[in-house]
């Protein structure tokens, strides 16, 4: 449009200055996003050269990919939104020199831009040790998709795989590596896993965690050479033992890719990283630099939500709207290796003026650090394994500027036992997804104003979800209860594989007869899929409760303790809980249990089951173990499976004074007439032969309690929780 001067004159608009956006992964996209659209008076030209062959894809999400093999299932865009926005894209194009003098942008396929200018959005590059042998064929970095191709491709026909680097990275890569098939062991230079997430204790019960998955994890090694004679056979380590593996998947860390920053002479830090101020502004305030790629205040953050806030803040300084820099908030939540990890804030805890609290549960596999200043009214920080379901409410409270109105240990478990401490019950202020800033008041407009109907959805919407996954639970609850609240019917759908809920797929398998995974895919879920530590459990739990097969006919599907019919203890070892119905048990049979615990050096632990466990077994050993236990009488009690596992009793009327009822024997023809009986989780119950209930039956899944005419029935008292008379 020409418009007028004052003298009434015509004149044309200025023109438009030119932006240079270099590197179109999750951080430039988001770039090129904010500034179209705060860019209301169309003052500038973007172009942005993209080096992969496809645009931006969801990198934190890479794993995803081994689900489906599908690359568009991992893009956050596509080429028809930058034409649709005016912004030109080169894809598979480089850009390999900055001119600063005559401010020009070279590619690899010879474009030449002029620019205004340049944001800097090359990220980081995988960082490979410098150990001999790295060259080999079968070592792989995880990085991009095509990285996943060719280690998808490499993998057919291995059995055995090693990951360098337990960080975050190298846990996905690990998982990655266990879906394919290949039996796998984490190399981790440092002591602990997560070194920068966890503290010992977390990484303790992480690594219990994965060692229960049938996994290895080797702290505190070296890899100092990659063995084979051109092709990868094993690793050497430093002051360590050798390894046998058929490939090597490296994620030991990154390396910001300044390369084009330091040609063309701008400052860099001494560790990498383009050295930027609080507009990220490089040594020359025409060159901007964001991502993994800056470092700001000698920070360099190799995490995606900090890289969208400066994508932010670059944004707004083009546009000459306020605001800065100032750094981010490292707050994580994954869920690694079917285990939720989450930490945030200050989790250093060696100042004076900073406390701990810590809670610890071996048994549910819960490890929760909280730290506080010294006088308990700010939360500083936290490092939460396995109970993670209060993390947003958590990052809430560190992030207030007031006082605390909980004591540290309200903090601490005040919600743990609540029902109420879902997300929806946060204020509409509060924010759900710390990477894109998205409160709940944007997912509830999503949901009501244009229709957002699940977790996907409110992602098209609002970006929920789109960075590192953590809040997508917390969408879930959000959405389900929005729409109920709508009179909505809500999916119950069992994972991201099967639409369906697990009675729905239990009465499906029924009715066709199904009995093996690869058909109830086929059927009813998604075949492209290799499903899921959710869906494969289950289905095998169905064909179980179905079809009464043996309980290792479906292996490949079961958790690690069914597959070895014990429970995976910490280090990797095992433990046997031998059937002992009632707590009735022979002075014959006691002995047996002691001579097999002295034979094979096993720990032995009387149970709050009334049972003897057998700690210390080796895998190898098991088969042995059990024969002689089967031999002297005793049968699996089903310790390690979701099934009936103890039926507890008193003495009744047998032996006690108050005894009005023969409690043991009932106990006993309760826990073998429904042993075995498979459930989508484990079951206790209890019998006590009077009200004063020494059996605690009150307790349990189910629980039955004497009285002069027969027995009162209650359910669903297990984990203090009040049972409901039946």
């Amino acid at each position: 449009m020409i418009k007028s001067n004052n003298e009434g004159e015509p004149h044309e608009p200025p023109p438009k200055q030119t932006i240079v956006v270099i590197g179109n992964g999750m951080v430039g996209h988001r770039f090129c996003q904010r500034l179209i659209g705060m860019d209301e008076m169309d003052r500038f030209e973007i172009v942005t050269f993209c080096e992969e062959p496809r645009v931006a894809y969801d990198r934190v999400g890479l794993t995803r990919f081994f689900d489906t093999k599908d690359p568009e299932k991992l893009m956050l865009t596509s080429e028809q939104w930058y034409r649709d926005n005016g912004i030109t894209l080169y894809v598979g194009d480089k850009a390999i020199k900055i001119d600063r003098q005559k401010q020009i942008v070279l590619s690899s396929n010879g474009v030449e831009i002029s620019y205004d200018r340049v944001v800097l959005a090359t990220g980081s590059s995988p960082f490979v040790p410098a150990v001999p042998g790295m060259d080999k064929e079968g070592v792989f970095v995880y990085r991009t998709i095509e990285d996943l191709q060719d280690l998808v491709e490499y993998s057919k026909g291995r059995k055995t795989a090693a990951v360098i680097g337990g960080g975050l990275l190298g846990l996905e890569a690990a998982r990655a590596a266990t879906d394919l098939g290949l039996k796998t062991e984490i190399i981790e230079f440092a002591p602990r896993l997560m070194p920068r997430q966890l503290d010992e204790a977390g990484s303790r019960h992480l690594v219990d965690k994965i060692n229960a998955l049938g996994l290895t994890v080797h702290l505190d090694h070296a890899t100092s050479a990659v063995l084979g004679k051109g092709r990868v056979t094993g690793l050497q380590f430093v002051d360590n033992p050798s390894i046998d593996v058929d490939m090597v998947i490296v994620s030991a860390g990154i390396r910001p890719r300044d390369e084009l920053a330091r040609d063309c002479s701008l400052t860099v830090g001494q560790r990498g990283g383009v050295v930027v101020n609080d507009n990220l502004q490089s040594s020359d305030p025409n060159i901007y630099a964001i991502g993994e790629v800056a470092e700001h205040a000698g920070m360099v953050y190799g995490l995606v939500r900090p890289g969208y806030e400066m994508a932010e803040v670059a944004a707004k300084h083009l546009c000459g709207q306020a605001g800065g820099y100032h750094g981010s908030e490292l707050s994580t939540k994954l869920k690694l290796m079917g285990v939720d990890v989450a930490s945030f804030g200050e989790i250093d805890g060696h100042q004076s003026d900073v406390q701990s609290l810590v809670y610890e549960d071996p048994f549910a596999g819960v490890y929760r650090k909280l730290f506080f200043s010294a006088d308990a009214t700010k939360l500083l920080g936290g490092i939460l394994v396995g109970g993670v379901s209060d993390f947003h409410k958590l990052v809430q409270l560190h992030q207030a500027d007031t006082a605390l109105e909980l004591r540290p240990q309200e903090v601490m478990l005040g919600k743990q036992t609540s029902d109420s401490s879902s997300a929806e019950d946060d204020p509409d202020s509060s924010v759900v997804c710390l990477c894109n800033n998205v409160t709940q008041a944007d997912i509830k407009h999503a949901i009501s104003s244009e229709n957002a109907s699940s977790a996907s959805d409110v992602k098209q919407c609002t970006s929920a979800g789109a960075g590192c996954g953590g809040c997508v639970p917390a969408v879930e609850s959000i959405v389900n209860s929005q729409l109920a609240a709508m009179g909505t019917v809500v999916s119950k759908s069992l994972c991201e594989h099967f639409k369906y809920s697990r009675q729905e797929l239990f009465e499906i398998s029924k009715i066709k007869g199904i009995k093996t995974f690869e058909k109830l895919l086929s059927e009813c879920g998604s075949g492209a899929a290799v499903g899921c530590e959710v869906c494969k459990p289950t289905a095998a739990s169905i064909f179980a409760s179905l079809w009464n097969e043996h309980v290792l006919d479906h292996s490949p599907l079961l958790d690690t303790n069914d597959r070895f019919l014990a429970n995976m203890q910490r280090g990797g070892l095992f433990s046997i809980v031998p059937r002992v119905p009632g707590g009735e048990i022979t002075p014959e049979k006691l002995i047996v249990l002691g001579q097999v615990a002295k034979k094979y050096n096993l720990y032995t632990k009387i149970t709050g089951g009334q049972r003897i466990d057998l700690f210390g077994a080796e895998g190898h050993q098991l088969p042995d173990i059990w024969e002689e236990l089967v031999v002297a009488g005793f049968e699996s009690g089903h310790a390690y499976g979701k099934s009936l596992r103890t039926v507890k009793s008193c003495v009744g009327t047998t032996w006690c004074r108050y005894g009005v009822q023969d409690s043991v024997g009932f106990a006993i023809r309760i826990e073998k007439r429904y042993r075995g009986i498979r459930s989508p989780h484990k079951l206790k119950g209890g019998v006590s032969g009077c009200t004063r209930e020494c059996a605690e039956a009150q307790s349990k899944d189910f629980g039955l309690i004497a009285t002069e005419n027969g027995y009162n029935l209650f359910v669903g008292g297990n984990g203090g929780a009040t049972p409901r008379h039946a």
